[in-house]
């Protein structure tokens, strides 16, 4: 299957976690740190989702999925042993829903990450083998370190510093450019942040 790939913005929306277990333990951490509202349905829960209900970060609905339970949520997922009911999920799901472990039933697949602050590299085989993704993500993990996100951080502010001193669009891109072009990047892992820092200030 072809997918469409795709960042979400998730700040304020609905997010419908059917599961209390390990797997959806993972999901709804991951979708709190990207700002949704999580509603959490499961007669059980894990310690660390328990941790967060009791802060508030989540809305725990204690029993099993009903037919309802999806309303007004903008995206679900399935983290059940269930096939019964992942299937009534997929079903009634009206937006975006990822059933666990079976592509057959979702319109949209998670991504295997590599986070490093503002980058984010997803890497999919479209469901063909997970566990090749998530061997890809270990090497690029590799390639790609922390100095990537305090580079980053760093650029953020520069930029605002560049706009303002290279009035020039055509020259303005192009010092832009060589921020990150190839030879910056392969100075940035061998030398680090603040080498690089120091030459560019």
């Amino acid at each position: 299957m072809n997918y469409y790939p795709s960042f979400l913005n998730l700040i304020g929306k609905r997010a419908v976690v059917i599961g209390g277990g390990r797997v959806a333990e993972r999901k709804i951490l991951t979708l709190l740190k990207a700002g949704a509202r999580v509603t959490v349905i499961s007669p059980q829960l894990t310690k660390r989702i328990e941790k967060e209900k009791r802060k508030n970060n989540i809305k725990h609905i204690s029993r099993h999925y009903r037919k309802g339970d999806l309303k007004n949520a903008f995206i679900i997922i399935a983290a059940t042993d269930s096939q019964v009911i992942n299937k009534h999920v997929s079903e009634d799901a009206p937006c975006l829903v990822n059933i666990v472990d079976a592509p057959s039933l979702c319109n949209f697949i998670v991504p295997s990450v590599v986070k490093r602050g503002p980058l984010t590299i997803a890497i999919s085989t479209s469901g063909v083998s997970p566990a090749l993704s998530r061997s890809i993500r270990k090497e690029l993990e590799k390639l790609y370190g922390s100095e990537f996100s305090r580079y980053l951080k760093f650029l953020e502010k520069f930029r605002k510093k560049v706009v303002k001193e290279i009035p020039d669009k055509t020259k303005r891109a192009t010092f832009l450019k060589s921020l990150a072009s190839k030879e910056m990047i392969e100075m940035l892992r061998k030398k680090g942040v603040k080498e690089v820092v120091k030459i560019l200030q």
